[in-house]
């Protein structure tokens, strides 16, 4: 099964680099760069195509055989970041291979045309006796596009950094943007021809990635024949073959249907928006009355302590600061407990790296 959503999910990095010198040669077409720049209106901090871009997905995910694999969903809203108008979106799949558990979580913040200012990406497969946890994490700084990578393969943890000036990104597209890209792509119905954006392949180098028009065609959504437009997506690569995808969506904008090509696994739409927003009556949802959800939230709380207790090992100065602090606080007992916790942690503030915005979920 093809991970739902990290087909370019950063896996490998040379830590301390600046972007390997082949990847820095590679460069947006100019045809990419300016689709991403006509999305914007000047006096407009939420220009109309990308409110007609803020709704939610959701798609199963299934076999050939037409088996229930997984869950797939995409949210799309208007955010402020740094006091300055964004895009935040949220895409989330959940599954299993061969009956254990797998998914991957994106949580990105954007521009208004499409520049990548954060994005955490968050992949999992854990199979008895082996498990696979991959992080990337990446955030504009101080000209650069500054990217962080933990890979966890049983007990062995590696951590990685690559970085990029922002000046060699023109054009630059990620798990996040182009999903929000494919959308603005959908709604004009058109893709420009010499659509050739870059981003990073498996190796964090910078790579290809182009998009063509696949046409429309008929879709059976819910029991009714509909017209879709589909979008065409190849992710070429510095040592492997190019990747290819193809999606298809409904007149609104919504995904209906999504596929690796070669893979036997496709996320498809079950039901169509307007028949949703037709209403159904709603039942209460007692979560500790079902049985698979109770599990799902023992099994979830087990997952977090356990997270947590080895993260305190792991770092055993966190004890000590608390302990510390604590002691200080109850000798002096301040009036104003927060001052005093601000006072007493701002020298530690010169040793920590800039703060992010990002506060994503991981499931």
């Amino acid at each position: 099964m093809e991970a739902p959503l990290g087909e370019e999910a950063p896996a490998v990095a040379v830590a301390g680099t600046d972007g390997p010198s082949r990847g820095e040669e590679l460069k947006a077409s100019d045809e990419a760069v300016a689709f991403m720049s006509s999305i914007v209106h000047p006096l407009l901090s939420e220009p109309a195509e990308l409110q007609r871009c803020v709704f939610p997905d959701s798609l199963v995910t299934v076999s050939e055989g037409g088996r229930d694999l997984g869950r797939f969903s995409v949210t799309v809203e208007f955010a402020r970041r740094a006091q300055r108008p964004c895009m935040l979106l949220h895409a989330q799949s959940q599954g299993a291979i061969d009956g254990s558990p797998c998914g991957t979580t994106v949580t990105a913040y954007l521009t208004t045309d499409l520049e990548v200012l954060e994005e955490d990406y968050h992949e999992y497969v854990k199979l008895e006796g082996h498990s696979l946890d991959k992080r990337c994490y990446m955030m504009q700084h101080n000209g650069q596009m500054v990217i962080d990578k933990v890979t966890t393969v049983g007990e062995e943890v590696t951590k990685e950094r690559v970085s990029y000036p922002a000046s060699v990104l023109r054009g630059l597209v990620t798990e996040g943007s182009i999903l929000l890209l494919m959308r603005l792509i959908a709604l004009r119905k058109t893709v420009p021809e010499h659509m050739t954006f870059i981003s990073f392949d498996q190796g964090l180098q910078i790579i290809h990635t182009t998009f063509s028009e696949l046409g429309l065609k008929q879709l059976e959504v819910g029991g009714e024949s509909v017209g879709v437009f589909g979008i065409e997506r190849i992710a070429h690569s510095v040592e492997n073959s190019p990747t290819t995808w193809q999606c298809y969506f409904l007149d609104d904008g919504h995904l209906a249907s999504r596929v690796q090509v070669g893979s036997p696994v496709t996320m498809r739409l079950l039901q169509l928006p307007s028949q949703l927003e037709k209403g159904f009556e709603k039942i209460p949802l007692v979560w500790e009355e079902d049985m698979q959800m109770h599990s799902n939230f023992l099994d979830r709380k087990e997952e977090l302590k356990a997270g947590h207790a080895s993260y305190l090992r792991q770092h055993p100065a966190i004890r000590a600061l608390i302990s510390d602090f604590l002691q200080f606080l109850l000798l002096r007992k301040p009036d104003d407990v927060f001052q005093f916790a601000r006072e007493y942690f701002l020298p530690f503030a010169s040793h920590s790296p800039p703060e992010s915005s990002l506060k994503a979920s991981s499931f």
